[in-house]
């Protein structure tokens, strides 16, 4: 017994890994709370050879801003290697970066979500309206009434399964919406924009009276919907 004890601790003290000096990595409790550098190193020192672990002390540090080589995100930041002089830290680095490090970040199970994919969300922007708004409203009380609500003057017209002017302001994607009503249903069947519309097929002329408008009549729409209060929807429906 005491001989395969011992012929254990020869390999084991033989093993490179085990002999070599751990290199320490350092991290915020924020991160290191999450799992991710237990799931991370023992994967990278399989790959390597080279010994990474959990240290507050340790030269190399992942940290939740610059300066540093941003490596992935989650937890609400971009996380940053700042290698240190190691060479076996620069080697941490560049495998963090591979395709295969990568992956092993991405496919990280634990309830916290990391991502290699740093490319910065695009940033809404909202339109520029520059139409008329006083053109705008007698447009749409010459076009539009026959089936919307455009005010609170005209809250007796319309037709009551289409939704008023004020219920479409309070859309995320009402500014599109207007922009393009000519293309959503029904409005192609009877809505011709000068210069951004086909002709009707003379086989098939608008069932109802054409709305002939021009490409700056939507832009004095848009800046009338603009400026008017939006309804109040109240809160979003929760599903049980």
């Amino acid at each position: 017994m005491r001989m395969l004890l011992l012929c254990l601790s020869l390999l084991a003290s033989a093993s490179p890994l085990a002999a070599q000096e751990a290199l320490g990595l350092a991290a915020p409790p924020a991160l290191a709370d999450t799992g991710l550098l237990q799931y991370l190193l023992p994967r990278f020192s399989l790959k390597t050879g080279v010994r990474v672990v959990p240290d507050p002390g340790g030269t190399m540090e992942l940290a939740d801003a610059a300066p540093g080589t941003p490596v992935f995100a989650g937890a609400g930041v971009t996380w940053h290697l700042r290698p240190g002089d190691d060479p076996r830290a620069v080697r941490f680095l560049e495998w963090l970066t591979s395709d295969i490090g990568r992956r092993t970040i991405d496919s990280f199970p634990g309830p916290a979500t990391f991502t290699t994919d740093l490319t910065p969300p695009e940033e809404d922007t909202a339109p520029e309206i520059t139409g008329d708004a006083a053109l705008g409203a007698d447009l749409s009380r010459t076009h539009c009434a026959r089936c919307h609500v455009i005010g609170e003057a005209d809250r007796n017209k319309g037709i009551g399964s289409t939704p008023s002017f004020a219920v479409l302001r309070a859309l995320n994607d009402w500014d599109e919406r207007f922009m393009t009503f000519y293309v959503r249903a029904p409005h192609p069947a009877f809505t011709q924009i000068q210069g951004i519309t086909a002709p009707f097929d003379i086989t098939r002329p608008s069932p109802i009276a054409p709305l002939l408008m021009q490409p700056e009549d939507i832009d004095a729409i848009l800046a009338f919907v603009a400026a008017m209060n939006a309804a109040n929807l109240g809160a979003p429906l929760q599903l049980q």
